[in-house]
């Protein structure tokens, strides 16, 4: 279960630093609220694998899961009810405000990861795990 895997390891550290660019110097109506989603659950997926050598499928269920909890604790406005609203970092990691269409990136971006994961990338990042059921 507990297994280093380079390959997702390489892509986290490459979807963190496209992320972190995004959100430094990107200020547009598409990339970074939309595309930016999309990749945030690919990198959360990835660094994930990075470590722990489950099947597929329970890790992309499990990252959407998390995503849409956070976006859901986004309406109820959990930042400023912790006290937490003073707090730069917990704003942007956790985040201030919700929407719909970021539920919709979220899933999108868990479906991209599930077809690469299926037929893009061969071998080296398998859909299933030689002890784990897809």
């Amino acid at each position: 279960m507990l297994k280093f895997n380079k390959y997702y390891f390489l892509l986290t550290v490459i979807l963190f630093i496209t992320e972190v660019l995004i959100a430094l110097y990107v200020h547009d109506n598409f990339v970074r609220p939309y595309l930016g989603d999309v990749l945030v659950v690919i990198l959360i997926y990835t660094f994930i694998k990075s470590f722990l050598d489950l099947a597929v499928l329970p890790v992309a269920l499990f990252v959407l899961a998390l995503s849409f909890t956070i976006e859901m604790l986004q309406f109820f406005k959990i930042v400023e009810l912790l006290g937490l609203g003073d707090s730069r970092i917990a704003r942007i990691v956790i985040g201030t405000s919700f929407a719909w269409i970021d539920l919709v990136a979220y899933t999108a971006g868990i479906v991209i990861l599930l077809l690469v994961e299926k037929y893009g990338l061969g071998k080296k990042l398998s859909f299933t795990t030689a002890n784990a059921p897809v």
